[in-house]
């Protein structure tokens, strides 16, 4: 027992994702092998106390606290006060990624190739009318800092776009209003630290009930069909791969993440969003993209918690 690694898998939290979030943490306890690993969860939301008093007995964090308050760089920030290596990206690039204003802009600065948008808040609003002329109908309308696809709505013209705005706005001070790019949804995952690699990509296909990968598309086992390795060309799945890194790495993510993009229908490919804690439930992608590899979600774990020990900040 004394020569086990001790780890600490957070999940729960505040987040509208809660419950994905403990999906997630069930799921990596279940899958730590307990010869090497001695495992202890913890919710913060109920738990923080018991966690700062264990705090000297912990080797490692695994946090899959999806969304606000842990996975924006808000829990980051305190597992660095209370001194507790974690697992995942640090306080700057956690916030960075959980905003995607500043997302877009951090893509956009290496090139990498972005939806069109408008950025609204409520003190600066444009009309249906702009905004069609600007970028178009349909359009993709989204809180700035909300995960799993919540608060996100597709409108075909002008009446609805005010509700997609309305519905946007419920849940954030900011939000974005996006080009709609007809193609193939596709997600690559990145794993590492000095030396980077890809997980196999996989096309995300959503059946016909669903107007895109919505949260009930993403959770509910059956609604989703996820290929992997995605039925795309050599030359697509390269280019891909090489996104995926490279907004892995402008974006300071560390140890994982997972980028999702579109290819329209000439073949460009568009980065919508990265994950920095994608989930890691039954119907998650990274455990579907590490079997593509032909590990298990025992492996992938093994290895990302290797890696992270190996090479401490």
């Amino acid at each position: 027992m004394a020569n086990k690694i001790r780890i600490a898998v957070l999940s729960g939290g505040w987040s509208k994702e809660r419950s994905v979030s403990i999906k997630s943490g069930k799921a990596v306890l279940g899958a730590l092998d307990r010869e090497k690993y001695e495992t202890v969860s913890f919710d913060p939301k109920e738990d923080l106390n018991a966690l700062w008093e264990q705090r000297k007995r912990l080797d490692l964090v695994f946090s899959v606290l999806h969304g606000k308050y842990g996975e924006d760089g808000r829990m980051q920030g305190l597992l660095d006060v209370f001194g507790i290596p974690y697992i995942g990206s640090g306080v700057l690039s956690s916030a960075m990624v959980m905003n995607k204003r500043v997302t877009k802009e951090v893509y956009k600065s290496v090139g990498l190739p972005v939806p069109k948008d408008i950025v609204l808040k409520k003190e600066n609003m444009v009309s249906a009318e702009t905004i069609r002329h600007t970028l178009g109908m349909p359009v993709v309308i989204k809180p700035v800092s909300e995960g799993s696809s919540i608060g996100i709505s597709i409108m075909e013209n002008d009446m609805d776009v005010q509700e997609g705005i309305d519905k946007a706005f419920a849940l954030d001070r900011e939000i974005l209003v996006e080009e709609y790019i007809s193609g193939r949804e596709i997600t690559c995952a990145v794993l590492g630290r000095s030396c980077l690699e890809t997980l196999p990509p996989i096309e995300i296909v959503p059946k016909d009930t669903h107007r895109f990968f919505d949260f009930d598309a993403k959770y509910v086992a059956g609604e989703t069909n996820e290929i992997c390795p995605a039925p795309i060309s050599e030359s697509l799945e390269k280019e891909a791969s090489l996104m995926a890194k490279k907004a892995h790495e402008v974006l300071q993510c560390r140890d994982w993440s997972r980028t999702d993009m579109i290819i329209d229908h000439q073949d460009k490919i568009y980065i919508l969003e990265t994950n920095s804690i994608p989930g890691m439930t039954e119907t998650s992608l990274v455990p579907l993209a590490a079997k593509g590899k032909g590990w298990s979600l025992t492996q992938l774990l093994d290895r990302m918690i290797t890696v992270c020990l190996a090479e401490p900040e």
